[in-house]
């Protein structure tokens, strides 16, 4: 026997029902995938804009760093202490140090006479002239960096000799005189027999920065 027209109309809707659901669940899956694929694409965006973000945080806070340390501990003229320093058997790190502590590595002319990047005194180079045996110096060479730094380091390598590798005693008798150091103890020294306040904040000054540049400038010392 045939269906009936209410039976045709009822599986007819009933299809109809059926596929409209079916379209509804392809829709509700498309959606979901959809939401699910932005927020993957959101979250990996994110990632990518965070670890961007955290790059250039470390390469501007390390530039940072650099342009602070070039004024707090700047070192110029480093091929030349290194060369001195070989020449002359005195450690880099402490040419750096005294130099800073000197003149932070400025040249300039205190109200003593004293010239130059490592302050030398008139009086201390015509010392150094005649112990180094040089001839023909003038004072204006003082103002020359090259010309300044061999000769402090080669006047801390006479300190150093004279007061048995004592590196206390050497930097107070750079800073306070030989006369006095050897007053004071000599090759003996230690940091609380010098008599002057200003000496003995020279040498701790002096040892204090030595570290310093050991630590940020070992490479350019040639240290590493």
């Amino acid at each position: 026997m045939s269906p009936g027209p209410s039976t045709r109309q009822t599986r007819s809707r009933s299809r109809s029902s059926q596929g409209r659901s079916r379209a509804r669940r392809s829709a509700s899956k498309r959606k979901k995938r959809g939401r699910g694929q932005r927020r993957r694409t959101l979250t990996i965006g994110l990632t990518l804009v965070a670890g961007l973000a955290v790059g250039l945080g470390v390469a501007n806070r390390d530039r940072l760093g650099d342009t602070i340390r070039e004024v707090t501990l700047p070192l110029r003229h480093e091929n030349v202490i290194r060369h001195e320093s070989g020449e002359h058997g005195v450690p880099p790190e402490t040419v750096a140090a005294v130099i800073y502590v000197e003149s932070r590595f400025r040249d300039q002319t205190s109200s003593a006479g004293a010239r130059g990047l490592m302050q030398i005194t008139p009086g201390t180079a015509e010392i150094i002239e005649e112990l180094s045996g040089g001839t023909n110096f003038d004072l204006d060479d003082l103002a020359d960096p090259d010309v300044n730094i061999a000769y402090g380091t080669f006047y801390l390598r006479h300190l150093l000799d004279k007061f048995d590798d004592n590196e206390i005693a050497a930097l107070a008798a750079y800073n306070g005189g030989e006369t006095n150091v050897a007053g004071w103890g000599g090759a003996d020294l230690e940091l609380d027999d010098i008599e002057f306040q200003e000496t003995r904040d020279y040498v701790e000054n002096v040892l204090e920065k030595r570290e310093e540049y050991r630590k940020h400038y070992g490479e350019e010392l040639g240290l590493d």
